[in-house]
């Protein structure tokens, strides 16, 4: 069930609120712009952890609950999540008027660094170039990163570009690119204007 964009005085409260439920999994999200409670539970301990980095460094509320397949793998919970916080995501913005639109970010965290540019462009648009040293970081499969973001980024209708420029631990590297994701999704949907940021005039 989506929660309309509203206006209360002259501040915009952005929020969506989605169930999905596939033979794979029952996903209920909620996701406020404004900022809010977070509180997720995946089953993927690690997963959640970074779901929770990404969510407080975005300035975003964030609730979820998953029941996903783990019995076959992490990767159908996770790439789900990817789907319906995009959709989220999306739905929460509206006609995206007003948002700063672009932003980039370097975090780093102990002996890496990664980088995140962004564009809430409407179009969808994954480079992700982030090698990881270590196969798995407790029960989470690191390669399923990159698959959640693809997800992210397609139903978001998001222009995104990751990079880890140097690190030799996965569970670092991992942190840190869902920390500077956070941080630039944060800035670009920032409202700044009243119109859309394009000279096209829509996005």
């Amino acid at each position: 069930m989506e929660v309309p964009v509203y206006r209360n005085g002259e501040t915009p409260i952005r929020a969506s609120a989605i169930q999905r439920k596939t033979k794979e999994t029952d996903i209920q999200l909620s996701l406020a712009l404004e900022g809010g409670e977070v509180a997720v539970k995946t089953g993927i301990g690690f997963f959640d952890h970074m779901l929770t980095a990404f969510a407080f460094y975005g300035g975003l509320g964030l609730k979820l609950e998953v029941q996903g397949d783990l019995e076959v793998d992490g990767h159908h919970t996770v790439e789900d999540v990817g789907i319906v916080l995009g959709q989220a995501m999306s739905r929460a913005l509206g006609d995206r008027k007003g948002i700063r639109r672009f932003a980039s970010s370097y975090i780093p965290m102990d002996e890496a660094l990664c980088f995140t540019a962004l564009d809430f462009s409407n179009r969808p648009f994954l480079v992700f170039d982030a090698d990881m040293p270590q196969p798995m970081i407790g029960a989470y499969d690191a390669c399923l990163t990159e698959e959640f973001l693809r997800a992210f980024a397609v139903n978001s209708g998001l222009t995104l570009h990751m990079k880890c420029l140097y690190g030799k631990n996965a569970h670092h590297i991992t942190e840190a690119l869902f920390k500077s994701l956070g941080v630039a999704v944060k800035e670009a949907i920032q409202i700044t204007g009243t119109g859309v940021t394009s000279t096209k005039g829509v996005l």
